[in-house]
This record gives structure tokens, C-alpha cells and sequence, in this order.
């Protein structure tokens, strides 16, 4: 069998904790020229941003030296550049740093922070703040949370070790424990096991339920509850899958649709960036899993307190946004 031929290392260096882009040509193709590929991988971008890209040298191979636009396209070579970073409005929160060690990092994200580099999301990401703050530019996520959802995020050291860490997380060997703001209804019988097959199409925003095998497995309980200011209550969530906004769709699908969520159980109209009032009130609380490296067992909490348990009034009126503020 023959071996898959190894990554070479990037000649670029990070920018504000963000990774240059890596491309590998095609094994087969009909281009001429590294150039005409790029125009047409990148078609997005627009053809005159790719050549200000190669008269500026920004475009490099494997050796660090720019790559000339009529350089002939080679199979499997490799290219790297850095992408214009877009203009993102600062997340005010900080990312707080739970736990540390020499393999693992473990952080509270805020609500409204990305935990990667997506779309719009660059440099405003969890990831790209703790490598330039704790200067671990090796730093990963093992996996991701939603950029509306706070709590804690596991991120690995070592880039060697970071499979390992996946691996808890595909096997479902890692316990997770969420705590969900909702209205709070008193015929819902609780606690209960929810289980659905849930679909999330490409390109559309929310997730759906449709009948089928199940693939998305929930246990919701009620903590506490209260009836002013509001009719809400505390619940806790574990999910022993991982569907995309699996919560968020059957805490939607119980009548008790998590606050503030913008998706669940209708589509709302998009707020304007820097807009940071009323986050979804979905917390990842809690993470339990027996490290694979040093087999220790872990146990971390998130010390965020929802914003509208903390103060309902406050949060329903838009002004629950500071940094000391339930984030």
C-alpha cells in the first residue's frame, strides 16, 4: 500500500493567531498554470484579487519563495497565503482560562464569540485570541461550540496529541452537561429522554426533525423554577449525541424553546453586528471525560450564570451587555 505523502510545514507564520490557508493542487486537472487554478478555486474572491495576490508575493510554495502566476500547475504541490482578515466588530468578553496544563486548555467562551476561524469569523474566535494571549501558537480546538452558546471549550496543546482528544469526543466518551433558560411549563412532564432524527441541510439555517431512524438522543430535566419575573425555569441538558443545534431544536420541540435563541422555534430577523444583547441561554456547564494522555480524570464547570436567571428584567430589556454582565 502506498503511504499517504506527509504535510509539509507551513512557510508562513500565523497572523493574529490565524492560520495561513493551505491549498494542494489537484492529482489531474486541465490548468496550465498554478494561476488558472487559483482563479478557479477561488472563484469568490474575483480573478483580480488573486493576481494582486501573486504581484504582491503573497502566494508561496513549500520554500517560503513566492510563486510566480505562469508557474506550471503541478499535481499535489502545495500553496499557502494569508487571507485578508475581514472587518469584525470585537467581541467584548473575555475568554476565560478554566484550566491549563502541558497538553490541554480549557476555556469559557462568552456567547457571541466563535470558537474557529469560519466565514466571517476570523480573528474574533476563541482560538485566535487564547494562541495570541497564552502564546501557544500550536493551540487546537478538539471541538466546537456554537458561536451563540457560552461555556467551556476543549482546546489541545500539541498538535501530536490533538487526535487523541477528537477521539473522546467521536467515541462519546466525553460527558457533557448543558444548562438552558426557558419558559417553564408546568404539564411537561420531566425528566425525559428525547430522541429524534434530526437533518441540517447545507445552506439553511436551522436544523429539522423528520421522521427516521433516530440519530439525536437528549436528557432534559427541570432544576428550579420561578414565576416572576417571568414564567421560566433552569434545565439541565445532556446530550449523548451530537446533531447540530440538537438542543436547541428539541427544547424547541417540548414547547419550552431556549431564550434568546434566534433560530427556535421561528427564524427572527438578524441583528445588527455589535449587537450583543439578550445571548441564547444555552451554557455548556460541564465537561467529564478521563484524559487519554495522562489518564487522569477531569472535571471542569463553567462559573458563567445565565443572563436573564441572573435578571430577567435586564435581560429582556436588551442592556444585560457588559463584560461583568452574566457572559
Amino acid at each position: 500500500m502506498r503511504r499517504k505523502a506527509a504535510t509539509p510545514p507551513s512557510p508562513l507564520p500565523q497572523r493574529h493567531g490565524v492560520d495561513p490557508v493551505r491549498v494542494r493542487l489537484p492529482a489531474a486537472g486541465t490548468w496550465g498554470t498554478v494561476r488558472e487554478h487559483l482563479v478557479e478555486r477561488l472563484s469568490g474572491a474575483g480573478a483580480g484579487v488573486v493576481d494582486g495576490m501573486f504581484d504582491a508575493g503573497r502566494i508561496v510554495g513549500a520554500d517560503g519563495r513566492p510563486v510566480a502566476a505562469d508557474a506550471p500547475f503541478v499535481p499535489g504541490m502545495f500553496v499557502w497565503f494569508h487571507r485578508d482578515l475581514p472587518d469584525e466588530v470585537p467581541v467584548p468578553f473575555p475568554v476565560e482560562v478554566v484550566h491549563r496544563d502541558e497538553h490541554i486548555v480549557v476555556a469559557d467562551k462568552p456567547h457571541f464569540l466563535a470558537t474557529t476561524p469560519r466565514g466571517s469569523h476570523v480573528a474574533e474566535t476563541a482560538l485566535a485570541r487564547l494562541r495570541r494571549e497564552l502564546d501557544l501558537p500550536a493551540l487546537t480546538a478538539a471541538h466546537r461550540l456554537d458561536r451563540l452558546t457560552a461555556g467551556l471549550v476543549l482546546f489541545t496543546v500539541r498538535p501530536e496529541e490533538r487526535g487523541a482528544y477528537q477521539t473522546l469526543f467521536r467515541d462519546r466518551r466525553v460527558r457533557k452537561e448543558y444548562e438552558a433558560v426557558a419558559p417553564y411549563d408546568p404539564a411537561l412532564a420531566l425528566p425525559r429522554t428525547v430522541r429524534s432524527r434530526i437533518v441540517k441541510e447545507r445552506g439553511v439555517l436551522t436544523a429539522r426533525e423528520v421522521p427516521g431512524e433516530p440519530n439525536a438522543v437528549s436528557r432534559v430535566e427541570l432544576v428550579e423554577h420561578r414565576d416572576r419575573p417571568g414564567r421560566l425555569a433552569r434545565y439541565r441538558l445532556s446530550p449523548a449525541t451530537g446533531q447540530t443545534h440538537q438542543l436547541r431544536v428539541h427544547m424547541s420541540a417540548l414547547g419550552v424553546p431556549i431564550l434568546g435563541d434566534p433560530l427556535y422555534p421561528e427564524v427572527t430577523a438578524a441583528v445588527p453586528a455589535g449587537d450583543f444583547r439578550r445571548p441564547l441561554q444555552l451554557l455548556a456547564r460541564c465537561l467529564e471525560f478521563t484524559d487519554p494522555v495522562t489518564g487522569e480524570e477531569h472535571r471542569f464547570r463553567s462559573g458563567r450564570v445565565p443572563a436573564a436567571w441572573a435578571s430577567y428584567d435586564r435581560w429582556a430589556a436588551g442592556t444585560y451587555d457588559r463584560p461583568s454582565d452574566g457572559q
